[in-house]
């Protein structure tokens, strides 16, 4: 792929450079951080066309040395660059029945466990925690975070375009918990 992605797909931000060969610290959104340049080439939101030419890891990130950055000074002017690929480029035959990509989850229609629906998935963090969904509420005003976790965000179907989310602290009672001695 030559071109901007058209379904562009956030794998790392980059960070501070690191030495002053033009090398840069990543933080990668990848399952395997050192597979960031297994995907076939970077692109920033303009457009621009990132290479991988070498990559190792460090504590939490990774280090890369991109192709055609040579110093210092141009490692800095990378800070804080969004680096994408185009969601084609993404193996979803490699992928378990249970598993997705964060950025799918994006867009989906959050349901309560009784199908009401609650508000739409607006985005995906890491605060270092774990992943948090932030959700849209339905009813409007400001968007609501949750943790992105089993108990919390129960099932998940792509398919239909939705997820299930039980807030933290809501009872689900279950039937035999309802029976009366």
């Amino acid at each position: 792929m030559n071109d901007k992605p058209t379904n562009p797909v956030l794998m790392g931000v980059i960070g501070a450079p690191h030495g002053v060969r033009g090398q840069v610290r990543v933080r990668s959104y990848t399952g395997d951080p050192l597979g960031l340049g297994d995907y076939g080439p970077l692109f920033d939101k303009s457009g621009h066309r990132f290479e991988v030419a070498d990559i190792r890891p460090a504590k939490g990130i990774v280090i890369v040395t991109f192709a055609g950055v040579t110093g210092r000074e141009a490692a800095e002017a990378l800070g804080g660059t969004e680096l994408f690929v185009d969601r084609s480029q993404l193996p979803d035959e490699d992928l378990d029945e249970d598993e997705f990509f964060i950025d799918d989850l994006i867009g989906l229609t959050a349901v309560s466990a009784d199908g009401a629906p609650l508000g739409q998935v607006v985005a995906v963090h890491d605060f270092g925690g774990g992943d948090v969904i932030e959700l849209r509420p339905e009813r409007g005003g400001r968007t609501e975070l949750y943790p992105f976790t089993r108990a919390v965000v129960p099932q998940i179907d792509l398919g239909a375009g939705r997820l299930t989310l039980v807030p933290p602290g809501e009872i689900v009672a279950r039937p035999e918990e309802d029976e009366t001695p």
